[in-house]
């Protein structure tokens, strides 16, 4: 069966058959008709196409609209939909409890009509929780009933065949209580020229001072661990046990404790750096400048950590680059930090700069928490899950580093492929303002930085441990609000950054405290090192290790 003739040759076979001005008039209205249509397809083109960017257009306002309102609304309107935003906006006042209760409703139908979407099975109720089993526990026995001693049947004598035993957790309220210290004075009677001999006080944190180490301790802990303020501290100590210590007094204790820690902090810097691998992050914190400007001015702390080991939070008045390039002047290991611009170019000769897959994933989250219905960006969040997958694998078989690193030569390539077409699908297919759009092009501009964990076995995949640091810091400043002068900020960086480095090495932070800060401004400098944590967790014993969950 032969093809059917083109238009070109359907008009050449009606030129050879009909009359010669006939045939022209045809070719010109053919002619014409060709020209018209070609140019409504070009016009629908052009419709098409303004549609398209309207609709990209439209989508970009709404996830700035969404944002804004989770912003308004709180962390637990994450989970509401677009329409139950908007019923939301129609309330005159809404309470972060309203908007708890509406998250946990099911979705709103779609405006068409159509089924509501699958709702999620609510978790099933965990089971109450054990108590650890280090706590003391004090037994108590409650006899039985009266008259159970004898047995009703037949008179006899009842035996005690077992108890019901249940736990619960009891607390002793602080008692405060004076320790007098005596100190004996001899002197021999016949000789008054010898004079008099007494013991020397213990050493102290506070020398002469009103409150024992353990109170001054008690005091930083509760700033900096629990984040209460001094003055709620104050009205607490008045309250409980009738002592009147002002929020000033209370102040120059912590004070004390962040001048004698400030060597320790800056011995903690010098091992960080003597490493192979920083973890480095950075977070705002307001200071007190006196300027008579009305408002604070915005410091950061910077924050370099081993992986899993001390931490060091640097203070700085501003968020250049001076900063990290002071820090890391001489470093020549591993450096993984996120995306920000002052990392660029830090560091020592041979120095290796690794990004974070976890911030390059969040960008993307972001775009889905806006938009959950947007393909790409789930479909780029599955990729970063996947290749997240392959470690949490190798920790629940408890690989080392090289084993690892092998388990990721075999399975991560890949996924990294297929992640990075979807990165770049999208970044063809978002506006470059949108959420979308902002996150393909993070993760392409990072993309050396992000798969370097391929040749640096050691190498985590994210940064999440530094940021894990700063959440306490996020957490204190609601309490503590702002720091009191640029003079005070390296006293409380050093604190913070003790503390911090405690709970990484799951040491004690009040016995660590107590063992070093007596006396510590005494010690000669070439002695600091040995009173970093890290350290100091090296001289114990293994027996000495704190249980699960102590300060």
């Amino acid at each position: 069966m032969s093809a059917p003739p083109t238009d070109s040759e359907l008009i050449e076979e009606l030129g050879r058959r009909l009359p010669r001005r006939l045939a022209s008039a045809v070719e010109l209205r053919w002619a014409d008709a060709v020209s018209k249509l070609q140019g409504a397809e070009s016009k629908a083109r052009e419709i098409e196409a303004r549609l398209r960017w309207a609709e990209m257009k439209v989508q970009l306002l709404e996830e700035k609209l969404r944002l804004r309102r989770i912003e308004k609304y709180g962390p637990g309107s994450e989970k509401l939909n677009a329409q139950q935003l908007e019923l939301l906006e129609l309330e005159p006042g809404v309470s972060a409890a309203e908007v708890e209760a509406e998250g946990g409703r099911p979705p709103l139908p779609p405006p068409g009509g159509g089924a509501a979407a699958e709702i999620n099975p609510q978790r099933p109720p965990a089971g109450r929780p054990s108590l650890p089993a280090h706590l003391e526990r004090r037994v108590g026995t409650i006899t039985c009933v009266a008259g159970a001693e004898t047995c009703a049947g037949c008179g006899g004598a009842t035996a005690v065949i077992g108890h019901d035993v249940s736990e619960r957790l009891e607390v002793k309220p602080a008692e405060y209580f004076v320790a007098v210290t005596r100190r004996e004075k001899r002197a021999c009677p016949r000789c008054p020229q010898r004079g008099v001999a007494m013991a020397p006080l213990p050493l102290a944190i506070i020398a002469k001072g009103l409150a024992s180490d353990a109170v001054v301790i008690d005091v930083v802990m509760r700033k900096y661990v629990d984040h209460l303020p001094l003055y709620r501290q104050s009205t607490g100590l008045k309250r409980e046990a009738g002592v009147d210590i002002g929020r000033a007094t209370l102040d120059g204790w912590v004070m004390r404790v962040g001048e004698l820690l400030e060597p320790v902090a800056r011995a903690m810097a010098d091992q960080i750096r003597a490493g192979a691998y920083i973890q480095a992050d950075e977070t705002p914190v307001g200071v007190q400048t006196h300027a008579g400007r009305g408002k604070n001015h915005q410091a950061y702390l910077w924050q370099y950590g081993e992986p899993g080991g001390q931490v060091v939070f640097d203070f700085r008045m501003g968020r250049s680059r001076a900063g990290p390039a002071r820090f890391l002047r001489d470093f020549a290991g591993l450096l993984q930090t996120d995306g920000y611009a002052a990392y660029a170019g830090v560091g020592g000769a041979g120095m290796v700069h690794a990004g974070c897959l976890a911030h390059a994933r969040r960008k993307f989250f972001e775009a889905v928490k806006v938009n959950p219905g947007e393909a790409l960006a789930l479909l780029a969040v599955a990729g970063f899950d996947a290749v997240f997958a392959v470690d949490a694998a190798a920790r629940r078989a408890g690989l080392g580093v090289a084993e690892r690193h092998q388990l990721r030569q075999r399975e991560v390539p890949a996924l990294l492929a297929a992640l990075r077409d979807t990165v770049e699908r999208a970044r063809r297919a978002a506006l470059p303002a949108s959420l979308l759009g902002k996150a393909a092009g993070y993760a392409l501009a990072q993309w050396p930085k992000l798969t370097r964990f391929l040749d640096h076995p050691a190498l985590e995949l994210s940064n999440n441990l530094a940021e894990n640091s700063m959440r306490p810091l996020a957490l204190g400043r609601k309490n503590w609000i702002h720091l009191g002068s640029e003079r005070a900020a390296p006293r409380v960086a050093a604190i913070v950054s003790v503390i911090e480095s405690c709970r990484r090495l799951r040491l004690p932070t009040r016995d660590y405290l107590a063992a070093i800060l007596p006396g510590l401004a005494d010690q000669p400098h070439a002695a600091l090192p040995k009173l970093t944590p890290a350290a100091w967790a090296a001289s114990r014993r293994p027996s000495q290790a704190p249980p699960p969950g102590m300060d």
